[in-house]
């Protein structure tokens, strides 16, 4: 199993490019099923993620291509996505246990096909993260729905009725796949309490650009009014503001100059913020944002997450490795995921100072970190380590990267181009 080490001490110079976001391509890509014509997306990231969904909507009867750059400076990759023969309305066990994600192909397969049927995706490491939002709105669309064996069976052979549909807490997966789903009910559909989050936007985008009829994405109020039919069209990922936020942080810990390019603030803006009490400047450029120490070291805050356009919790376990080299204590507070203090184990074991209690962590700054051997549990978690190690006196080996792939993409090569020491050991 690949590892990946770090000597630490180097503070980053340079650039580094920022890929489309994860969390928007995979949606985007399920959309590609409510439709019989190609649906092709540009700066897709290279991850695991999107390999896994690629094989599910393959399996679906999609057909997938890379296509061509429009220009030099495009990132990421370019696909075709065409899904104009649905050959199975199943989503396997095998391939949806792999991603969580996997459940958004039940609104766009239940609304087309008019059937549907979805493997639980069962608990992941950083808590339960039920699916029974999904099948409620589904239901409140008329849906007929079943749980069987371990599977979600869902009918609706007379088409989808648009209604109204109040979410009792915020979810993103939801209000993806009943926003997907109610694009071609028939009459118009109100999602309350809807995410708000810019993959949210991107996708709305996107289906409009398909022929769908979305209002108010990016509130808590979405009104959908079903079309019979939807087309193709092109559309670019928004760019990932987890990745952005990461290199922000990488950036900041190491005391170093770095621009992200292609990054925008609207994004992480919260993350901006925050970071900005702590020391650390993140200023728009022509390109996109540039970060560094506004004067020398790092003061501990307090940051709480919370769903968009509050501080993300995909970025909580990179902000508790930044504060643990911070002056002062910090207190981070975990409000979306339950059993997302894992990573404070590892990094304990380079020299922090944490203690938790409850849903929060008191992190008290030390004047560094060391180098230690650590073990990754999640994604963010493992990209914490990083961070740490980037940090940190001596050599760092993370182990369990497997979680890295899922969503950093080249994390080592852009890193290394900062003048990081940093490389992967491979086991072949």
């Amino acid at each position: 199993m690949d590892q990946i080490r770090i000597r630490g001490g180097k503070p980053l110079t340079g650039s580094i490019a920022i890929g489309g976001a994860k969390n928007a391509a995979l949606p985007l890509m399920t959309a590609a099923l409510l439709t019989d014509e190609t649906l092709t997306l540009r700066n897709v990231p290279v991850l695991a993620d999107i390999t896994t969904l690629e094989h599910l909507l393959v399996q679906h009867g999609a057909t997938i291509t890379m296509v061509g750059a429009q220009s030099a400076n495009e990132r990421g990759h370019a696909l075709a996505l065409n899904a104009k023969r649905v050959v199975s309305t199943t989503a396997p066990y095998d391939l949806v246990r792999k991603m969580r994600a996997s459940v958004l192909v039940l609104g766009p397969l239940l609304a087309r096909c008019g059937e549907a049927r979805v493997s639980l995706p069962g608990g992941c490491a950083i808590g339960t993260r039920p699916v029974d939002l999904h099948v409620k709105g589904m239901e409140k669309l008329g849906a007929k729905i079943e749980l069987r064996q371990g599977y979600i069976e869902a009918q609706a052979p007379h088409g989808l009725r648009g209604a109204e549909i109040v979410f009792p807490m915020v979810s993103v997966g939801a209000t993806e796949n009943l926003l997907m789903a109610a694009s071609l009910a028939e009459g118009e559909t109100v999602l309350i309490n809807a995410a708000r989050e810019p993959e949210i936007v991107d996708l709305a985008v996107c289906l409009n650009k398909m022929g769908a009829q979305i209002s108010g994405a990016g509130n808590e109020r979405i009104v959908i009014t079903g079309v019979k039919k939807l087309h193709g069209a092109e559309h670019s990922v928004v760019p990932d503001r987890i990745e952005t936020g990461t290199y922000l942080m990488a950036a900041a810990i190491t005391g170093g100059d770095v621009e992200l390019l292609g990054a925008r603030y609207d994004l992480v803006a919260a993350v901006a913020k925050s970071l900005e009490g702590a020391g650390v400047e993140a200023i728009e450029t022509a390109t996109g944002l540039r970060v560094r120490r506004s004067n020398g070291r790092l003061t501990g805050i307090d940051v709480m997450t919370e769903p968009f356009p509050g501080f993300p919790t995909d970025l909580q376990a990179q902000m508790m490795a930044l504060m643990s080299t911070a002056e002062g204590a910090s207190m981070i507070t975990e409000t979306i995921f339950e059993n997302r203090f894992m990573h404070v184990p590892e990094l304990c074991r380079m020299g922090a100072n944490i203690n938790v209690h409850g849903a929060s962590a008191m992190v008290r700054g030390v004047a560094h970190l060391n180098g230690a051997p650590v073990m990754a549990t999640d994604l963010r978690a493992s990209v914490s380590l990083v961070l740490a190690g980037l940090a940190a006196e001596g050599e760092t080996i993370v182990n369990r990267i497997y979680h890295l792939d899922r969503g950093y993409e080249r994390l080592e090569e852009k890193l290394a181009a900062c003048g990081a020491d940093i490389e992967r050991l491979s086991d072949e």
